[in-house]
C-alpha cells in the first residue's frame, strides 16, 4: 500500500488532523500543462474566445499541506474568519458554530430566524461587517419561508459578548417574489470595498421561474448590492425595463453560489452553476446581463438545447471562464497571502460535483491563464473557501471536513 493511500486512510479513520505533501517541493513554480479537463464535453458549442475554457493547466510548485481541522461539522455552507484566528461557520439545518485553530467546535449559537433548509436552502453563506472588531456584526443569507412559497433573505445581528447567541438579530432583506421551491437560493453575501453588501440570489431552477433572471422587476437570479440596513446603495445601476427594482447590480444569473471581491482592483467576481454544461466565472459590471437563460453554454438535463440555442447575443455578456462537464462551483476567494507566493491574487473555487478545490491564475487582462485541481484525492464536496487571519486557506465541505491548506 502506497504512502498517499495510507495517508488518505489516516485521515478517513481518524476524522480529525492529517497532512499530506500534495506535491513534491522540486516541482517547477506553477509550470504549465496540458488542460486539466480530459472528459468529453456535452456540447459541442464554441468558445467565444481562446482560453475561456479549458485553459492551460499548472502546477504549484511549493510544497503544501491539507489538513484536516475537524470532521465533525453537519452539512457545513459558509466560513468565515475571526480577527483572533478562530473561524465562524454556519451549517444547513440553521445553526451557526465557532471551529478553533485546533478543532474545537462550540455548542450552536442560538437567535437566529428559523430557515427553511428543505432542499438546497438552509443558512448559507456568511460574512463579517468590516467594524466586526469593535461592532461584532455578522451578516447571513438563508432561505425564508414567506407566504406564497420561500425566498433567499438576509440577515443581520451582534454576535454576543459570551458568543452563545447572536444579539438582535432581524431580517434586512427579502429576495421577493417568493416562490414555492427548494432550489436555486444563490446564498453568498460578501462587502465591497464601499461597504455595501453584495448579495447573490438564484432563479429558483423551475421553467416557471426561470425567465425571471431578466425581469428586473424580480429579484430572482440576480446580483443585488444594499447597504448594511439593506437598503438599495447608492450609485446602484439603472436597468431600464418597467419597475426595476433599485437594489439590482446585475442581472441574468442561473444559481450563483460564489463571491469575491478582487483584492487589486476591488471587482466583483462570481461563479454560477450551469446547467449540463456552463458552470461560469463572471467579472461582475455595475448593470451588466450575464445572459441566463437566454445564452448558455449548457443543455438541459435531458440533453435538450436551451432556448436557441444561443452562447452569445448583443447586448448579454461572456463568462470570463466557463466549464463543460461541470464542476459545480460554489463558494470562493482570492489568495492573498505571502505563505506561497506563486498562489498570490489566485482565485481558488470549491467545487461539489467536481470534488476538488478549483485554483486559477488570472493575468492582468482579466483573462484566466492557468487551472490546477487540489484535494481532488479527498473524495469532498468543497462548499465553500476563505482565508484566515494566519494566511492559511480554510475549506469546508459536504460531508462536514474542516480542511486547512498551507504550505509543508
Amino acid at each position: 500500500m502506497n504512502q498517499r493511500l495510507l495517508t488518505t486512510l489516516g485521515c478517513v479513520l481518524a476524522l480529525s488532523s492529517c497532512s499530506r505533501d500534495e506535491d513534491a517541493a522540486t516541482t517547477p513554480s506553477s509550470a504549465t500543462t496540458t488542460p486539466v479537463e480530459t472528459s468529453a464535453s456535452n456540447t459541442s458549442y464554441a468558445p467565444a474566445f481562446a482560453g475561456q475554457t479549458r485553459t492551460s493547466g499548472v502546477v504549484t510548485g511549493a510544497s503544501y499541506r491539507a489538513t484536516v481541522v475537524t470532521s465533525a461539522l453537519t452539512s457545513p455552507w459558509g466560513v468565515v474568519g475571526l480577527p483572533d484566528g478562530r473561524l465562524l461557520v454556519t451549517e444547513k439545518a440553521g445553526t451557526m458554530r465557532l471551529v478553533t485553530a485546533a478543532g474545537a467546535v462550540s455548542a450552536p449559537i442560538t437567535g437566529l430566524p428559523a430557515v427553511n433548509p428543505a432542499g438546497q436552502g438552509g443558512l448559507l453563506g456568511l460574512c463579517l461587517d468590516p467594524e466586526f472588531a469593535s461592532n461584532r456584526l455578522v451578516y447571513w443569507s438563508f432561505s425564508e419561508a414567506r407566504p406564497g412559497g420561500n425566498l433567499t433573505a438576509i440577515g443581520k445581528g451582534r454576535l454576543a459578548t459570551d458568543e452563545r447567541t447572536v444579539e438582535g438579530a432581524s431580517v434586512i432583506y427579502r429576495a421577493e417574489p417568493a416562490y414555492a421551491g427548494a432550489l436555486h437560493y444563490g446564498g453568498r453575501v460578501v462587502f465591497d470595498r464601499a461597504g455595501n453588501l453584495l448579495v447573490s440570489t438564484g432563479e429558483r431552477s423551475d421553467l416557471a421561474t426561470r425567465p425571471q433572471a431578466q425581469v428586473a422587476s424580480s429579484a430572482l437570479g440576480k446580483i443585488i448590492r444594499i447597504t448594511r440596513d439593506g437598503q438599495p446603495a447608492a450609485g446602484n445601476p439603472t436597468f431600464a425595463q418597467a419597475g426595476a427594482r433599485p437594489e439590482l447590480y446585475s442581472i441574468g444569473h442561473r444559481n450563483p453560489q460564489g463571491l469575491a471581491v478582487h483584492p487589486t482592483t476591488g471587482e466583483l467576481w462570481q461563479s454560477e452553476h450551469g446547467p449540463r454544461g456552463g458552470d461560469e466565472l463572471n467579472r461582475i459590471r455595475a448593470g451588466a446581463n450575464y445572459g441566463w437563460p437566454t445564452i448558455t453554454y449548457g443543455i438541459e438535463y435531458s440533453g435538450q438545447p436551451i432556448g436557441g440555442p444561443l452562447q452569445q447575443s448583443a447586448g448579454l455578456e461572456q463568462p470570463a471562464y466557463y466549464w463543460d462537464p461541470v464542476v459545480s462551483p460554489s463558494g470562493m476567494t482570492f489568495y492573498t497571502g505571502n505563505r506561497i507566493a506563486e498562489w498570490q491574487n489566485n482565485l481558488f473555487i470549491g467545487t461539489l460535483s467536481g470534488q476538488h478545490i478549483v485554483r486559477l491564475v488570472l493575468n492582468t487582462n482579466n483573462q484566466v491563464v492557468g487551472e490546477e485541481r487540489l484535494l481532488a484525492s479527498e473524495g469532498q464536496r468543497f462548499r465553500d473557501v476563505t482565508q484566515g487571519t494566519d494566511g492559511a486557506l480554510y475549506a469546508i465541505t459536504d460531508q462536514g471536513r474542516l480542511y486547512r491548506i498551507d504550505r509543508q
